[in-house]
């Protein structure tokens, strides 16, 4: 017979032990701020359609949420992952519902409980079966399963040191050791993570004793009828036994075996004959209250080491019988006080020693040790275990308040920065609210370069690419960088009969500063040729002193090899965005400034301006930290101010005279008041240059009168690809325009 067993000893130490792919799903249930079940039905207008979503579920009931991630290539990924998706969801219910963070419901009825109103006929059918059979109030116990596939290169290893010939056959007998195993020391993972002491008044029909470790990891837990005995001892048996209780009508299907593992990666439990085992789902883990996404990320390390240290070990020798008295063991470690000392027969030696080989044969990390030293601290110490540290909450045999306070701390965490997606905060903002509304849609998304702010979005066999929010396959290749050379834009437009300003061009200080004589008495702009976010650009409403343009010569050649010189065009500055050939909004950006109140020098009130929770650096907050550089410093001595002068009261000083929100300006959404003239102009422009995704930059003076052909009444200062969108949404004033969901709409009709 071939044997699985001492395969991790003879691999090279420098072998991917760590290599694996995980997933994660999270049940939670919908509550209201009172802390009953929610009665509102699942916010499918905001999260698509149960038929296709991929990441948002609705698990048996109707109130109960069913959270999956992707495929991760690291616990850490997968965490970041559901932290998204829970994110998303968070949001996307009612602000007045709560996630409820236990694995124990609130305190419930069982007409309250509503099956999940499916489109899927034969889905109803098998929950309606499910109620009949356990009750509705067993359904509504949430927990947590952990998906895994060790890495292709760890399996062909392992293969490679075994005496087995088929890759097939090898694999399903490694999986089968591993569930084996871990069945065999599932009152392990129970004593360590067990988190559901108690149920709540009229919960169970017959008074349960509590508190406990586990109840829904116990026989009080949601689990098959007593005379359902599944074997393990072989997969041919293990098919057999699913497929005779499905025959005599003990399960309504293979998927109600509700094992605390299960075998994953085929339709069918024969099909793992023919085609092999993927990987395992892992079904035993309570929410952990205490932490915000209902595991830590210490826990996912622990149980991916853990599962580790039962490949190390051997297989069972009589699983049959060892698995129903591991089954047993489980039991009553499950039900025992949370302060209970595990029994003599729950020994942790041999597992505890493997998680130690492991460690070592391979030269973990110290991560690795230090989780390995916490879980001996909570084998000595039971207050330390999850079920310990939740008897301090238990009021009245209740752990309703507990619960309740927990849910909205979490609710109100996802409603902080609401701009941002949970985990993925140091990408671009505009990226970020794209993939929080593609996760909300039901797009499948993969991030191809978080560096590069690249993704891959699919619906079906339909496939986009996007960069930077809105950069896509509707623009073609020349588009932005014709956008990106402002002198290109110019002339492109001016051929077109669009008004933009005079101006020169200029790849060298000396021929600028040659240029000054013509421009003396005038009002001009410095700013570099090709940049982003309003950088490097001076503007001068008074005629500029020699030495004061050449400093602002200097600035814009310190991002660009080439500066233009332009007439200042007076007038209020607007950002119109225009997506495929339509204007959806208008922004009023005001230039970086404050306004004194007669007690603070002007450094103090940047400062405290800067102290709003709206203004971050780098793009990842809707509005920017105002500076105090060089060119704020040129502009306020403009003014006849220095940076610790105190600002008579109401006195107001741009600290900028470019209005770019990149450089501490005020956005103001003024969509709906702008005359519509204005907003054809701008697409007409957008159009002429052929861009799908592009920000027009008009200087307006009166924004009352009309624009025509023949009498603008406005000027064009810049075109810009990519442009941001964040600042459209979350304004300093206004209502905003939400961009990133018609950006969506126009990539993916079909899914509107």
């Amino acid at each position: 017979m071939m044997t699985i067993d001492r395969l991790l000893e003879k691999l090279d130490p420098a072998s991917p032990i760590l290599q694996a792919t995980f997933g994660l799903e999270r049940e939670s249930l919908r509550v209201t701020e009172a802390g009953t079940l929610a009665s509102t039905p699942h916010p499918s207008s905001l999260l698509g359609s149960r038929s296709f979503h991929p990441y948002i579920q609705t698990d048996f009931s109707e109130q109960q949420l069913e959270l999956i991630t992707p495929i991760a290539s690291s616990t850490q990924e997968a965490r970041r992952l559901l932290g998204a998706i829970t994110d998303v969801a968070g949001r996307s219910i009612p602000q007045d519902e709560l996630m409820w963070p236990l694995s124990m419901p609130p305190q419930l009825r069982e007409d309250e409980i509503e099956i999940a109103h499916l489109e899927n006929a034969y889905e109803l059918r098998y929950r309606q079966g499910l109620a009949e059979k356990y009750g509705k109030r067993l359904q509504t116990i949430s927990g947590i399963h952990y998906n895994i596939e060790l890495g292709k290169d760890l399996m062909t290893a392992l293969f490679e040191a075994s005496d087995f010939t088929s890759l097939k056959d090898f694999k399903n007998a490694l999986y089968l050791k591993l569930a084996r195993n871990f069945l065999r020391f599932r009152w392990f993972l129970t004593y360590l993570y067990g988190a559901a002491p108690l149920a709540e008044a009229g919960f169970y029909d017959k008074q349960v004793e509590a508190p406990v470790r586990s109840l829904r990891n116990s026989h009080h837990g949601y689990v098959n009828e007593e005379h359902v005995h599944v074997s393990f001892s072989s997969l041919e048996i293990y098919v057999s036994d699913i497929e005779a209780y499905v025959n005599s009508g003990d399960l309504s299907a293979e998927k109600e075996f509700y094992s605390p593992v299960r075998f994953r990666g085929q339709k069918r439990n024969r099909d793992y004959l023919e085609k092999g085992i993927t990987y395992l789902e892992l079904r035993c883990f309570d929410l952990n209250p205490f932490d915000v996404l209902g595991i830590s990320q210490e826990t996912l390390d622990t149980v991916h080491l853990f599962l580790l240290a039962l490949l190390w070990l051997d297989d069972l020798t009589d699983s049959d019988a060892q698995l129903q008295a591991a089954y047993a063991l489980n039991d009553a470690v499950a039900l025992a006080h949370p302060l209970t000392p595990l029994p003599p027969e729950a020994d942790s030696s041999a597992i505890l020693q493997a998680m130690e080989n492991v460690i070592q044969h391979f030269n973990l990390s110290d991560a690795y040790r230090q989780l390995l030293a916490q879980v001996r601290a909570t084998l000595t110490e039971p207050k330390l275990t999850l079920a310990g540290q939740l008897l301090p909450h238990i009021e009245k045999n209740s752990l309703s308040a507990f619960g309740l306070a927990k849910a909205k701390k979490y609710r109100d965490y996802a409603w902080t920065a609401p701009y941002a997606l949970k985990g993925y905060e140091k990408m671009e903002l505009s990226t970020q609210m794209l993939m929080f509304d593609a996760l909300q849609k039901g797009l499948h998304l993969d991030i191809l370069d978080e560096n590069d702010q690249f993704l891959k979005l699919w619906h079906g066999q339909h496939v986009e690419y996007v960069k930077n929010g809105n950069m896509t396959s509707k623009d073609n290749y020349i588009i932005p960088l014709a956008m990106a050379n402002k002198t290109v834009t110019k002339k492109i437009l001016a051929a077109a009969d669009f008004p933009v300003p005079a101006g020169a061009e200029f790849s060298s200080l000396e021929e600028g500063l040659a240029y000054y004589p013509l421009i003396k008495d005038r009002q001009i702009v410095v700013k570099p040729k090709s940049t982003n976010f309003g950088l490097g650009i001076s503007i001068f409403q008074e005629p500029a002193s020699l030495e004061a343009y050449r400093k602002a010569l200097e600035i814009a050649f310190s991002e660009d090899a080439a500066v233009l010189v332009e007439e200042f065009i007076a007038g209020t500055e607007y950002r119109f965005f225009v997506l495929d050939g339509q204007c959806e909004a208008v922004l009023l950006r005001v230039a970086a400034n404050v306004v004194g109140d007669g007690q603070h020098t002007v450094r103090e009130l940047v400062a405290i301006k800067n102290d709003n929770p709206l203004r971050g650096r780098d793009h990842r907050s809707p509005l920017e930290i105002i500076e105090l550089g060089d060119i704020e410093l040129l502009m306020l001595d403009q003014q006849g101010y220095g940076p610790d002068d105190i600002l008579p009261a109401g006195v107001k000083v741009d600290l900028r005279r470019n209005s770019n929100i990149s450089t501490g300006g005020d956005s103001i959404d003024v969509t709906d008041s702008m005359h519509p003239s204005y907003k054809e102009l701008a697409a007409d422009m957008a159009r002429a240059m052929g861009a799908w995704a592009c920000g027009v930059d008009l200087i307006i003076p009166d924004s009352s009168a009309i624009s025509t052909k023949e009498n603008p009444n406005c000027t064009c200062i810049e075109l810009n690809f990519n442009p941001s969108m964040y600042m459209h949404t979350y304004c300093a004033e206004g209502p905003g325009q939400s961009i990133t969901p018609k950006i969506l709409a126009k990539l993916f009709p079909e899914m509107d």
